[in-house]
């Protein structure tokens, strides 16, 4: 009634059985073991991506903060060009203002001793010819006196 065959199926079915427990459990240990392992693996991922993340923001704050501080130094750097440049022209204009002054003054003393030197050649002159013409129409003594007084006059009407 039962075959060789039913007895081959029986006892593969009976060493199947006998051997599906223990290799069973081996394959759901290594596989439980790998589920573990990746469980391990998403959870570091997971972890570097938050740190990653944290890092990222801290760069970006860190930049933000180097942008403002440089529109901070190239503010305060405009500011103290055009103060610079206020102060450049100040003085300039004050150098030019001193110059102008300087050349006025120079030229008043040269009207100065323009109008003494003709004023001297005047009175060397008009002593002169006073002398001619009283030298040849007066005598000695009353063109001494004429001489003097036209002197003393001269020296009055020039001052």
């Amino acid at each position: 009634m039962f075959g060789e065959e039913f007895w081959v199926a029986l006892a593969f079915v009976i060493f199947a059985a006998a051997v599906y427990r223990p290799v069973g459990r081996m394959i759901l240990a290594a596989l439980d073991a790998r589920g573990a392992k990746i469980r391990e693996e998403l959870d570091e991922a997971v972890r570097l991506r938050e740190e990653a993340q944290a890092l990222l923001a801290q760069y970006e704050r860190q930049l933000s903060e180097a942008a403002a501080e440089a529109e901070q130094i190239l503010a305060r750097a405009g500011d103290e060009a055009a103060r610079q440049a206020k102060h450049a022209a100040e003085a300039l204009e004050a150098a030019l203002e001193r110059r102008k002054q300087q050349a006025m003054d120079r030229i008043a003393r040269a009207e100065e001793e323009a109008l003494a030197e003709v004023r001297g050649a005047a009175v060397d002159i008009a002593v002169g010819a006073t002398r001619k013409l009283l030298a040849g129409r007066l005598h000695a003594q009353r063109r001494a006196a004429l001489i003097d007084e036209a002197i003393a006059e001269l020296d009055k009407h020039l001052h």
